[in-house]
């Protein structure tokens, strides 16, 4: 789905058809003079994600893949790409690839470069920013601003659950997307529960001020201009949200119970 110039989501999702909630598992890609792939996807996914991304870009072109952190879902298809893609640079920090390295990452130092929070890359046509969102269950997490079209990828941030896959969250209900929001946000990032909501009102601020026209997010569907406002309104709110329970052993053994 193109959702900002030259900038494409390449959907996934998870529990679409066998279960009553859908989480996305989505990536990005920036065609622009140095086409940039940012985050590679799930490996499950990965055929179908190999599949989209070249669809839109030529692998000889890619310049630049950046992985907005180390969670399996943000560079389950890293190698795959590097090797398809002979002319890319890995953009990472020097966290992301410590902890990276302790699991697999067979990428030489030679191909990254390392781009911190608050930091920037040039690509050609237009200057990467990488923010840290309010929000992130890794502390190697930093978004992806782009200052040309003004679409920032939000990594985990901003992302809610839906009851299949959604392009752009005008397509939901505006209370079932509030809902969803404070679930997503409390249980990925628990501990907002103990900040200051002032302190974490700031930090929203840092986003809200780079003046977004277009939030992506990895586990939900895209905010467009539109609802930028209220999206930063839900965000804010987070700190106080009511937690709702998570499934526990009850709902496991009705699941273990309707397996034939």
């Amino acid at each position: 789905m193109e959702v900002a110039p030259d900038t494409w989501v390449i959907q996934a999702t998870q529990g679409e058809g066998t279960a009553p909630l859908v989480v996305h598992m989505n990536a990005m890609v920036i065609r622009g003079a140095e086409p940039v792939v940012v985050d590679t996807g799930c490996p499950v996914d990965r055929d179908r994600y190999l599949e989209d991304l070249f669809s839109i870009v030529d692998p000889a072109d890619v310049r630049w893949v950046f992985i907005s952190h180390d969670d399996v879902d943000h560079y389950g298809n890293l190698h795959e790409v590097m090797d398809a893609c002979p002319n890319a640079t890995l953009v990472a920090s020097w966290f992301l690839c410590e902890r990276l390295m302790g699991e697999r990452l067979d990428v030489p130092p030679t191909r990254w470069r390392w781009v911190g929070d608050g930091e920037s890359f040039d690509a050609g046509d237009r200057t990467l920013v990488a923010v840290r969102p309010p929000l992130f269950d890794s502390p190697t997490t930093r978004g992806l601003f782009d200052t040309k079209t003004r679409a920032y990828w939000a990594s985990d941030c901003f992302a809610t659950p839906v009851t299949q896959g959604t392009a752009f969250v005008e397509a939901l209900d505006p209370d079932e997307w509030a809902q969803g929001f404070a679930t997503f946000q409390t249980w990925n990032s628990p501990w907002v529960s103990m900040v200051d909501p002032a302190r974490f009102a700031a930090e929203c601020r840092r986003i809200e001020e780079l003046e977004p026209t277009t939030i992506a997010t990895a586990h939900g569907p895209t905010i467009e201009a539109g609802h930028v406002a209220r999206a930063f309104e839900l965000l804010r709110a987070v700190p106080t949200a009511t937690v709702p329970p998570q499934p526990d052993q009850v709902v496991l053994d009705q699941i273990v119970a309707s397996i034939p």
